[in-house]
């Protein structure tokens, strides 16, 4: 059952940009504005790169809400509403869609875990709740917690479950679950470093971090393997390894927060427990973006 394509192509994880006493709205709408003109496919809002996880349950709401109403329907804007509490999940997911978001996107539960069942239990419970597309999301190096390809077979069998975001980073896991949903869900790349190989799987496209600080690029690389230059795409791939190795020589989005910083997009500001770059790691990362031109 081939279900409606959210977006093809590249969406960027968003950071949020925070100063000490909140959200900088006039920073955060300016940011939208230049990725939506950079030809970007799609905003995700409040993810693990926009640091939803320590936002306030206000600030997340209002986020969701902020970027809808400027996004003004110019790309898809997905929010960010997974949680480990099944309620608050249902809760948010159901406020995203009132708030104008196109669809979610619905992290694993991090923390207490869960079994397959519970799993599939629990994304039924959120996706009956709402009536906009879910994109499942998977990255068991955070949440301790993997969607086994059998899983994702029996969630494709709910209507509004229509994507993965798989950042599990085992690619022979990835042409499994491919071979068991067919096309019932579209895959995105969660993780930078794999989007070409993903594409070549069928991919729909990648949700990046790396096109915060590059998103024309990353979506002309998505373009171009569509358009069938295959070599090109991959040649690019290679090209931005670098760049994307510096954005995750700390955990995200510690990186590519002082990078949008030193690009004059926000201030250096991650809330705690995550705390600015270490010097050698920026100073590795600021020469690359040297190199690519970015700074």
């Amino acid at each position: 059952m081939k279900k409606e394509t959210i977006f093809r192509g590249a969406a960027t994880a968003l950071i949020t940009p925070l100063t000490r006493d909140g959200i900088d709205y006039e920073a955060f709408g300016k940011l939208i504005d230049w990725q939506i003109e950079e030809g970007i496919d799609a905003l995700v809002i409040a993810g693990t790169t926009g640091e939803g996880s320590t936002l306030t349950y206000t600030e997340h709401q209002d986020a969701i809400r902020y970027a809808a109403e400027r996004a003004a329907g110019r790309v898809p804007i997905i929010a960010g509403s997974g949680s480990n509490d099944t309620n608050r999940a249902i809760t948010l997911s159901r406020f995203s869609c009132e708030a104008g978001a196109d669809a979610l996107l619905v992290v694993t539960p991090y923390y207490n875990k869960a079994t397959q069942k519970g799993l599939i239990a629990m994304y039924r419970a959120i996706a009956e709740s709402v009536d906009r597309p879910i994109i499942l999301y998977n990255v068991p190096s955070r949440t301790g917690v993997n969607i086994e390809p059998a899983t994702y077979a029996a969630l494709a069998e709910i209507p509004n479950i229509a994507a993965i975001k798989e950042a599990n980073g085992n690619i022979s896991k990835i042409v499994e679950t491919r071979a068991l949903v067919g096309d019932a869900l579209d895959i995105y790349s969660g993780n930078d470093d794999q989007i070409v190989p993903i594409l070549s799987m069928g991919g729909a496209g990648v949700i990046s971090v790396l096109s915060n600080v590059m998103p024309r690029q990353t979506s002309r690389l998505c373009k171009r393997f569509f358009e069938g230059d295959l070599a090109g795409s991959a040649k690019m791939q290679c090209e931005l390894l670098p760049l994307i190795q510096g954005l995750f020589s700390e955990v995200n989005p510690i990186p590519v927060k002082a990078a949008m910083a030193a690009m004059g997009w926000c201030e250096n500001y991650v809330r705690l427990p995550l705390t600015p770059m270490e010097d050698a790691h920026w100073q590795a990362l600021r020469a690359e973006m040297v190199r690519q031109g970015l700074l």
